[in-house]
């Protein structure tokens, strides 16, 4: 895999609650989903804490810092690159004149309804990221004397894409999904107060029970008053497909559905359509490991640990240099030459982007020994670019976009290369393909991406 932009947001209200301290552990279990900044936001009803930089969780958010930021609400962020880039000024939370807060995880592939709105209010836009655009219009509504929670119900349409978003000022915890709810959110319980996350996996280590989810379209306020919701839009389920291929911790829940199991069910639909004669199957760690159970589990061929990953080595997509992404590649995967010597290999991952990295991966293996390397993958060919919070490259650097599965895996060195049918995937992930975005597979956008169609080649 080699894709960047997904993000992690975690709050946190409650009078009796170490709100910094919840924040710090549910970004720890968030880490997989941003590792190239991190941010938290303290407010203890008078003034709101802000510090945000490049980095790990525990490496930006020091001990100093928690036991400094002292309050009853708290909103936190991990972050790979926005849509303006790498650039560290865009890290979150993004704070507005010290009034308001939010953290943003997704995606507005136009901003043009944005611009025009702060444009007419006289606000600038230069160099601002499509959160920094939100941030600043419900300020503009908050200047006018709104409430937060009616600012935010006011400047909803003008946020045209994919959105689970955390808003905080001295008073309330707000959060708020986009209509087909194409980012996760969910809300659960905690001695008193509440917490929110991007996923279910951050709950148990806290000790808070998972309550329900946002509902797309949904916006829930949190204050001394207790929890309220409003619906702002009407719900159109469309989650994004990618938290059960690659994103989301096998740990979290989605629709009603574990990702663990997911993986696997991928990985028994992938070894039916696949007859392949082999010795041992290995996953590419992490994400395939499941899959790569299943697909042993139901192929009756064994399963190995034959790549093992140095776990100090982060996922290779969050360089946002190509040539430092190679570099960790070859860091952070390890062949046992034992399991793969003279042996015909079932090798397993989750999908492929580029291409880049499964080629030095399938080498790797080959220069171990390996006799045969079949490269199956747990999803379908991604043949679109995503506009909704996945940094995928433009579409004619997508593999599988102009070529065949018989060119790609000329190109990949593989023995041969079996991708999981979109039909698979489907009875796979266990709920009705309409529940779903799989843009990346099929074109189908759920949110208009406006002016970006011209990007596209062959969109439905």
């Amino acid at each position: 895999m080699e894709l960047r932009e997904k993000c992690g947001i975690f709050g946190v209200y409650g009078r009796e609650l170490p709100v910094s301290r919840l924040v710090f552990a549910g970004l720890l279990s968030l880490q997989h989903r941003g590792q190239e900044s991190a941010g938290l936001a303290v407010t203890d009803g008078n003034y709101i804490w802000h510090h945000a930089g490049p980095g790990l969780v525990a490496d930006v958010l020091k001990e100093w810092i928690l036991d400094q930021f002292e309050g009853h609400i708290a909103v936190g962020h991990n972050r790979y690159s926005t849509s303006q880039g790498t650039d560290f000024r865009h890290a979150q939370p993004v704070a507005v004149e010290e009034s308001l807060v939010i953290a943003h995880n997704g995606n507005l592939p136009s901003t043009a309804a944005l611009e025009n709105f702060l444009d007419k209010e006289g606000i600038s836009t230069k160099d601002l990221s499509d959160s920094a655009l939100m941030a600043e219009a419900i300020n503009s509504f908050v200047r006018q004397g709104m409430p937060l929670a009616e600012a935010v119900s006011r400047s909803f349409p003008l946020f045209t894409g994919s959105f689970s978003l955390l808003v905080m000022d001295k008073n309330n915890l707000i959060a708020v999904r986009d209509r087909c709810g194409i980012k996760p959110l969910s809300i659960g319980r905690l001695d008193g107060g509440y917490v929110i996350s991007s996923e279910t996996c951050t709950f148990a280590g806290i000790g808070a029970v998972w309550m329900r989810d946002v509902a797309p379209g949904e916006m829930i306020v949190v204050n001394d008053a207790g929890v309220q919701s409003k619906i702002l839009a009407p719900a159109d389920q469309k989650l994004d497909v990618f938290e059960f291929v690659y994103f989301a911790s096998p740990a979290s829940v989605l629709l009603g559905r574990s990702v663990y199991a997911v993986r696997k069910n991928c990985g028994k639909e992938l070894a039916k359509e696949t007859k392949i004669e082999a010795d041992v199957v290995i996953p590419v760690p992490q994400t395939a490991l499941p899959g790569a159970i299943g697909y042993a589990e139901e192929s009756g061929i064994p399963f190995e640990l034959g790549l093992i990953r140095n776990h100090y080595i982060h996922r290779t997509f969050i360089e946002p240099d190509q040539g430092l992404r190679q570099k960790k590649v070859d860091m952070k995967l390890a062949v046992l030459p034992d399991i793969v010597d003279n042996k015909r290999v079932v090798l397993v991952d989750d999908s492929i982007v580029r291409g880049t990295t499964s080629k030095k991966i399938i080498k790797k293996v080959f220069d171990a020994g390996a006799k045969e390397v079949h490269f199956v993958i747990n999803s379908p060919p991604v043949r679109f670019p995503d506009f909704y919070g996945i940094d995928t490259p433009k579409q004619n650097e997508l593999l599988a976009f102009e070529k065949s599965v018989e060119e790609m895996n000329s190109y990949l060195g593989s023995t041969s290369l079996h991708f999981l049918s979109y039909e698979g995937l489907i009875r796979g992930v266990g709920v009705s393909e309409d529940q779903l975005c799989t843009s990346c597979f099929t074109g189908r956008y759920p949110v208009d991406i406006l002016e970006r169609k011209k990007e596209v080649q062959g969109i439905i």
